[in-house]
């Protein structure tokens, strides 16, 4: 008996002692076994790769502490266990911390709310459930990430139109190792890309672009750019070239430029109106003739693989507009009214540049076709609903339409593209062409291009932020100051710059997928007090059973024998 207590003892000190080195040698080891089918918890390699670079501290400050609703709970949980990851993988580097920004008085509240927004924190208004009912709550789902003095907005709820509260928590957690690796990779670049807002063809003001701009400036170097004035070492120092609504046509020097550009691997994103067709004139005029422009872009971009056609998509998926339709006691009657040339543009592409964003707000949007080009690859962002039908042009618009009840049966049809992805090695426009009058290249163009990227998008006001009418401030780009819903025009903005201005594939990132496991809650409510049952009478003739089977086993190894 006393042998036997001997050795469950020493076996006791050894188990001990072994449970303490294997202790002490993890602390220096980090890994993890991820059973999941789609490897939720597995940070990719481009995530360990910035993080184990990291040499100097940074700082992540989460907006997201307090009260809150399961679902936005589950959130906070995951944004916390990622960083958790960061930091084992960050040799010591980075740490992170959980802030309430309501739990101050309501002054103070208001002061740092104010100061989040000016930052590029984004709010959302949450319905609690209190005693009294339910109340209004503003939270931030946002993040902050400081490296030497520099900061990095992260605002990771992914809202969409549409979708459940389970998908709108599912995309946001997808989306979190992206928002955060890309927040770090930018906030880390020292020296930063420059990014061009082409000028001198009536393009965006600065105003009008005030948002877009200042979105970018945290992680780039964003301008305007004249085309008729900048050097060809000007255009080398340029990452991304961006082309926002322009209504002049260019110029032979100025499209050799361009395509100079876009032959030494640069990057552009087109943002174009092809037809002339504004509501500001319809509402002075009553009715407006839609004609085409004459950008002198067409033969250009045939040539790289894609056409932008004259014409305007109308699609029953669309934005509100105010119309006055009366007046009472003399003052105007504002109402709310579907504008069919105001698309709504829902991203059904799997590509990592549009997935699960929001829908696009667009104004006066065209069709656009590609072109079969050698060595370009074509990838559909954006099309209209398969509610939607094409309005050839010139042809005359009028605000009366609105009286006119849409006929579905006109607006069954294909989805028609309105954005496009190129990536390949582009042919030159002026492969054997005579350079334009005044211009002095550096070197003659080659007949292809090095390995390039653009997006051309047909409608140049998703880039447009719009202004307010009592203080001529800017709104965020995207927000509809009629309706006061945020669309995704910033986002999906944010998601073309990084994709075309990264080498590394950290955009790829978005492609991480999380699916829903969601109960059956047909079943839930026929097997509801069956399952019960179970759940309370199973564990209890386990632990009988258990109970049962340890006093035997204890009784026949430590009973007196007779």
């Amino acid at each position: 008996m006393v042998t036997q207590r001997k050795k469950d003892l020493v076996y006791l000190l050894v188990f001990v002692a072994a449970l303490a080195v294997v202790n002490a040698i993890s602390s220096y080891f980090f890994s993890r076994i991820d059973f999941t089918k789609e490897k939720r918890f597995t940070l990719s390699d481009i995530t360990r790769s910035e993080l184990s670079s990291l040499d100097h501290d940074i700082q992540i400050t989460i907006y997201l502490e307090g009260e809150f609703p399961a679902g936005f709970k589950r959130l906070q949980s995951e944004v916390r266990d990622l960083l958790d990851d960061y930091k084992a993988y960050s040799r010591g580097h980075l740490r992170f911390a959980f802030v309430n920004p309501s739990a101050g008085s309501e002054a103070a509240n208001n002061a740092l709310y104010q100061e989040l927004v000016g930052k590029g924190l984004s709010p959302t208004n949450l319905s609690v459930k209190t005693e009294d009912g339910l109340t209004q709550k503003i939270v931030f789902p946002s993040a902050l990430v400081i490296y030497e003095g520099r900061e990095m907005p992260v605002n990771f709820f992914q809202n969409r139109m549409g979708a459940s509260p389970e998908e709108v928590l599912n995309n946001s957690i997808q989306n979190l190792e992206y928002a955060f690796t890309s927040a770090i990779k930018k906030v880390r670049s020292g020296g930063r890309q420059r990014i061009g807002f082409s000028e001198g063809h009536n393009e965006l003001t600065d105003l009008q672009l005030s948002d877009a701009m200042n979105s970018l400036q945290g992680a780039f170097e964003a301008g305007r750019v004249n085309l008729s004035t900048i050097s060809f070492e000007g255009l080398d120092k340029l990452k991304l070239l961006i082309i926002p609504k322009p209504d002049k046509p260019f110029s032979e020097a100025e499209k050799y430029k361009i395509d100079y550009f876009l032959m030494r691997g640069g990057r552009i994103f087109w943002a174009l109106d092809n037809v002339n067709a504004e509501l500001d004139s319809l509402r002075g005029m009553g009715s407006q003739l839609a004609f085409a422009k004459r950008l002198n872009l067409d033969d250009m971009l045939f040539r790289y693989g894609v056409r932008v056609n004259y014409d305007l998509v109308a699609d029953m998926n669309c934005a509100q507009i105010p119309l006055s339709v009366g007046s009472a006691g003399g003052q105007p009657q504002i109402q709310m009214v579907p504008w069919l040339f105001y698309p709504i543009f829902m991203p059904n592409s799997a590509h990592p540049l549009v997935r699960n964003l929001d829908g696009i707000r667009s104004e006066f949007a065209s069709s656009i076709d590609t072109i079969p080009s050698r060595g370009v690859k074509k990838q559909i962002l954006l099309s209209s609903s398969p509610f939607s039908r094409l309005l050839k042009i010139p042809s005359m618009l009028s605000l009366q339409m609105v009286e006119q009840e849409p006929d579905p049966r006109a607006f069954r049809g294909v989805p028609v593209p309105v954005a496009v992805l190129l990536e390949g090695s582009f042919p030159s426009d002026f492969a054997n062409r005579p350079v334009p009058e005044g211009l002095v290249p550096p070197a003659a163009l080659p007949q292809k291009s090095k390995p390039a990227k653009m997006v051309v998008m047909a409608d140049g006001d998703v880039l447009k932020n719009q202004i307010s009418t009592q203080d001529g401030s800017p709104f965020p780009l995207g927000f509809d100051r009629y309706s006061g819903q945020q669309f995704g025009n910033k986002n999906f903005l944010l998601n073309v710059v990084d994709y075309l201005t990264d080498d590394s594939g950290i955009i790829g990132l978005r492609n991480k997928e999380v699916k829903l496991r969601l109960l059956d809650r047909a079943r839930i409510r026929t097997e509801k007090t069956s399952w019960q049952l179970i759940n309370v009478i199973v564990p209890l003739v386990f632990l009988a059973v258990a109970g049962a089977i340890q006093h035997l086993y204890r009784r026949r190894k430590y009973g007196f024998k007779k």
